[in-house]
Order: structure tokens, then C-alpha cells, then sequence
């Protein structure tokens, strides 16, 4: 299958990219950033999601579209997180093979722990999700997204890098680890490929951090 990945430069895109392209099929990838990925089947553009997609992108019909690019930068996230990601969306939803459409949201979305211009892009794509999922069902297309918490990605390095404060993200969670960020692929494999009956959902990847609380009796 042919399948549109934004944010491919490193991280969470970079394995999700990867994971398809193991599994046999031709990937369009686009970042801000030059690619990093060496691949007969793959195909980089460098481009910025906030300016609409590349000439060459526009001819693909993608069977599978998958949202990922975005920024932590307050400053930006509105514009980068959400408009862009609803931009990129209907660059390519009316390709006649579409059948899958996943976003990478945030745990922050649900939580409103971080930045308030990313929590509110993020709480922006879950609602667009939901939009698209209703909008699309007819044409039998899933759309769902993939809610990380801590992943461990360059993004979090600040973190990762500083025993501290990796100390103490960790125990905010039931499992006492973040998640790398080939879980995250999988999971996204799993959504757009193997599913066809989970639509209009997010599905939480954060250790058991929303879950975690002491019970005091």
C-alpha cells in the first residue's frame, strides 16, 4: 500500500515510517527536517506542514495517512499541531484508495498537563479525528488517533539526559518506564492495517500515568 507519513525526520515518524516500509509497503514521508531514512520504497520531501503539501505529494492517492508531524513550541503549536495536521488531512482525503487515517494526539490532550497552546492542538486533534472518523465512515475509511505519554525520543532529551528529572517522570507512572517509540509504530500499524472495526477513537499509550493515584482509607 502506498502511505503518507508527515514528521518522518526522527522519533515516533521516523518508526512509524519504518515499520511500514518493513512490512512491504511505499512510504511518502515529510519533515521540516532533511530525511534519515535510506530506502528503496521511500520517498522524502523536505517541506513544512504549515505550507500545504509538496507538488510531487499532491499525485499520490495514499491508501493509508498518518498525521504525525508537530511541535512542542507553544508558540507554534496551534498553527503547526492543528491547522497544519487539518490542512495535511484534506490535502488527502478524497483519494479514492483511502481506507485508514491516524493522528498522533498527546496524553496531554486528555490531561492538560503541558504547555496550553499544545494541550489545546492537541485537544484540537482529537476533536478533528472524531470529525473525520463521522465525516468518512460511509466511504468505509477508519480514523482514529494514538495518544502518547512520555516516549523516548530526541524531543525528550532534556529529560532523558537529566538523571532527576528522568527519576522523576518515571515514577509518575504504573510501570515506571516510557514507552520507545517502536511501540508507538506498531500500534499505529495495528490501527490503519489489521483494524477495520475501531473508528473515532484514542487509544492511550502512557504506562498507567493517568491511571496512577494512592488510595488512602
Amino acid at each position: 500500500m502506498d502511505v503518507v507519513v508527515s514528521g518522518t525526520s526522527s522519533g515516533i515518524g521516523a518508526c512509524i515510517a519504518g515499520k511500514f516500509l518493513q512490512e512491504g509497503h511505499a512510504v511518502f514521508g515529510f519533515d521540516v527536517a532533511p530525511g534519515c531514512i535510506d530506502h528503496e520504497r521511500y520517498m522524502h520531501f523536505t517541506h513544512d506542514i504549515r505550507d500545504g503539501m509538496p507538488d510531487a505529494l499532491e499525485l499520490v492517492e495514499p491508501e493509508i495517512l498518518v498525521c504525525n508531524a508537530g511541535t512542542q513550541d507553544d508558540d507554534s503549536a496551534i498553527d503547526v499541531n492543528l491547522e497544519g495536521t487539518i490542512r495535511f488531512t484534506e490535502s488527502f482525503i478524497d483519494s479514492p484508495r483511502l481506507r485508514s487515517v491516524l493522528f498522533v494526539a498527546s496524553a496531554s490532550a486528555r490531561n492538560g498537563s503541558e504547555f496550553p497552546r499544545y494541550v489545546a492542538s492537541k485537544a484540537g486533534v482529537m476533536g478533528y479525528m472524531k470529525n473525520v472518523a463521522l465525516n468518512n465512515a460511509q466511504r468505509g475509511i477508519t480514523c482514529n488517533s494514538v495518544s502518547p505519554g512520555g516516549v523516548v525520543t530526541p524531543a525528550n532529551a532534556h529529560i532523558l539526559e537529566n538523571d532527576r528529572l528522568y527519576a522523576a517522570v518515571l515514577e509518575e507512572t504504573l510501570l515506571g518506564k516510557w514507552a520507545q517509540p517502536e511501540e508507538v509504530a506498531e500500534l499505529v500499524y495495528f490501527l490503519t492495517v489489521v483494524n477495520r472495526s475501531i473508528t473515532g477513537e484514542d487509544i492511550l499509550m502512557d504506562n498507567g500515568e493517568m491511571l496512577k493515584s494512592n488510595f488512602i482509607w
